[in-house]
């Protein structure tokens, strides 16, 4: 009786529910992981469907005057879907500093032409890079990821934030998303310079290496070396990278509630 009646509500306010369901959908197919070419279109649909069947009540809880057949529901359904890219797009772009690490050091261990696609970031990536993204995938489930995308990212921006307050606050979001690119390679950096700044000291050895005992065939030696220390270093240095992953990925949602409560006023 319960799901009966809800199915009532949503047909009597079948606007409502298409508004709230753009922006699920939009949130689905540019947030992390969600956005993969691997994962069904349907399943996106179905999944973006169930998100708005459980927010309904919070959107149907404001006032709404629809008449969806006018220009204004269209405007009202493409700002819905803004909401959802832009809080997908920040998303992505914290995720993507994992895999611009592995890119940063890739070349100096000597993967620098092994480039494949990665179905995960959709671009061709180095293996290295593949590998951090693995683990940022990982890191990702384990620290909730997905419930604070849902939670905090798609029910609680329900609650605080539309299309005219995101317009008003257009400063903040445009701040967000500059602060989000240039911190992109912040964290790339500091993910990578242990591994790089090892990698560099190793060439550098080498090289010395190579004047002095210019008999030793540096450059067949020298790769060998490069990949044992990387991934050596990767091994030991692996759980202090997970806890800076954990750290980015709640900062990335940190900063997405923080815009929810400048534009929107509250949370």
């Amino acid at each position: 009786m319960i799901e009966e009646g809800m199915l009532n509500e949503i047909l009597a306010a079948a606007p409502v529910f298409l508004l709230v369901a753009a922006r699920a959908l939009a949130l689905v197919e540019t947030a992390p992981l969600l956005s993969s070419e691997s994962i069904p279109q349907t399943a996106k649909i179905a999944l973006a469907g169930f998100a708005a069947y459980a927010a309904f009540p919070t959107a149907l809880a404001g006032e709404w005057e629809l008449n969806p057949y006018g220009l204004y529901f269209f405007l009202l359904l493409m700002g819905e879907a803004i909401i959802g890219v832009i809080t997908g797009f920040f998303l992505t772009i914290i995720f993507s500093a994992f895999s611009t690490a592995g890119q940063f050091f890739s070349l100096q261990m000597g993967f620098g032409a092994s480039e494949t696609f990665d179905p995960l970031s959709q671009i061709e990536n180095p293996l290295m890079g593949q590998f951090l993204n693995l683990v940022a995938m990982l890191v990702f489930l384990a620290v909730g990821g997905f419930r604070e995308l849902f939670l905090g990212g798609f029910w609680r921006s329900i609650q605080s934030v539309n299309i005219v307050s995101l317009v008003e606050g257009r400063e903040h979001v445009i701040s967000m998303l500059l602060a989000g690119l240039s911190r992109l390679f912040l964290d790339a950096i500091i993910i990578s310079m242990p591994i790089l700044g090892t990698l560099f000291l190793t060439s550098l050895s080498t090289g010395l290496i190579s004047k002095a005992a210019p008999q030793i065939n540096i450059l067949s030696e020298g790769f060998p070396i490069s990949i044992t220390v990387a991934f050596l270093l990767i091994f030991a240095t692996m759980p202090f990278m997970v806890e800076g992953f954990s750290r980015v990925v709640e900062s990335g949602f940190r900063v997405i509630q923080d815009l929810y409560i400048r534009v929107g006023g509250r949370i």
